[in-house]
């Protein structure tokens, strides 16, 4: 079994813990990460958190972007698990540039090495995304299992949140997401993703080099980016309730996230990594159930103990979708494996967590602020 594993992106939230896993199981890992600025903070910081990765690990300051850097780090690894990607799904409706280079062209020139440069390379573990099933999968009554469309805007203004049936316009039930549904993701985002995973089953086919494709849900626990504005519910819920500031609740609350904690979704790369079966397969990661968002910060409010407020607001944003919740079938028939981790139980573990780090500036409206700007929150 490969040994030496390269992780791109290897000192954000899922790498670490990864690294920390496979470090204690004996593989010899290299993290490779740019610690940009949003997601690891300031200058001062970022080079705390370098120099405490570097005594346990080999750190490469890198970018998927810079080939030379890449192939050097790529000589020598055994398996690669690429997880470097720009992640706010509303960011990246107006940072267009910066998603399609970072998630598309970084994960070509990662293949493009593979083609072209003798390597040890046996294993590719790609992180994919529950947003390239945009709304995912439904059931009309009329027209049985359908995929709705992203939800029309003069609905929602109208206080209209419910998915439609693509048919007949008609509401419609959710259903679990199988692999098989249809991909039209409703973000940028989404799509980035949905070409990162297609072009890496397909070039590592290709190239006879066994890749699996990890479609995860919402990924939460403790050591989310507390700082970064654009994506994690649970952290921006949390980093807002720590400032005091009031909580604005989108569309009506009822809008739902399938949750899985951070160690079910490691367990799940390592199966990958370790495990001949899914190879060239693309599999959903997720815990299986929905939790509303008002649920979330309800429970986040009366967790960390706090009084703030809560205003369920009607307000939307552009390329959000309704609920999505994942079918784990797959997922057990081919890695054997199936998410333990409760939401409840998790979330509890990662309110101790934050109730242990410096509060962060709360940056959250000044996310909103861009989204206003650019015709993306109503």
């Amino acid at each position: 079994m490969a040994k030496r594993v390269l992780i791109t992106g290897g000192a954000g939230f899922i790498g670490i813990h990864l690294a920390n896993k496979l470090h204690e199981l004996g593989f010899q890992v290299t993290m490779y990460d740019n610690f940009s600025e949003q997601i690891h903070g300031q200058d001062n910081v970022r080079q705390s958190k370098i120099d405490l990765l570097a005594n346990r690990y080999n750190v490469i300051v890198g970018d998927v972007l810079d080939r030379v850097s890449l192939t050097k780090a790529i000589q020598s690894c055994d398996s690669i698990v690429h997880l470097a990607a720009e992640t706010g799904t509303g960011q990246s409706m107006y940072e267009i540039q910066k998603y399609t280079q970072v998630n598309i062209e970084g994960t070509s020139i990662l293949w493009d090495i593979l083609a072209k440069n003798n390597h040890t390379v046996a294993k590719v573990v790609v992180a994919s995304s529950r947003a390239i099933y945009g709304e995912g999968k439904y059931y009309c009554e009329i027209h049985k299992n359908v995929y709705p469309n992203s939800r029309i805007e003069e609905n929602m203004l109208k206080g209209d949140f419910a998915v439609k049936c693509p048919h007949c316009s008609s509401n419609v039930s959710i259903l679990p997401t199988d692999e098989n549904s249809l991909l039209h993701p409703n973000s940028l985002y989404g799509l980035t993703k949905q070409v990162q995973e297609q072009m890496s089953i397909l070039i590592g086919s290709s190239l006879n080099i066994p890749t699996v494709a990890l479609r995860f849900q919402n990924v939460y626990g403790p050591g989310q980016s507390l700082s970064n504005p654009y994506t994690g519910i649970l952290s921006i819920f949390s980093t807002i309730i720590k400032n005091n500031n009031k909580i604005n609740i989108f569309e009506d609350g009822n809008e739902s996230r399938d949750f899985v904690y951070i160690e079910d979704v490691v367990d799940s790369i390592y199966y990958s990594l370790i495990m001949e079966n899914a190879n060239y397969k693309s599999l959903n990661v997720g815990f299986g159930q929905l939790v509303s968002v008002k649920e979330v910060a309800e429970s986040l409010i009366q967790l960390y103990g706090s009084n703030v407020a809560m205003e369920i607001s009607g307000n939307f944003r552009i390329g959000d979708i309704r609920s999505n919740y994942s079918d784990n079938t797959n997922l057990n028939n081919y890695l054997e494996f199936e998410p333990k981790w409760k939401f409840k139980d998790g979330l509890a573990n990662f309110v101790k967590w934050v109730n242990d780090q410096e509060v962060q500036n709360d940056l959250y409206e000044k996310s909103i602020q861009e989204l206003k700007e650019n015709g993306l929150f109503k």
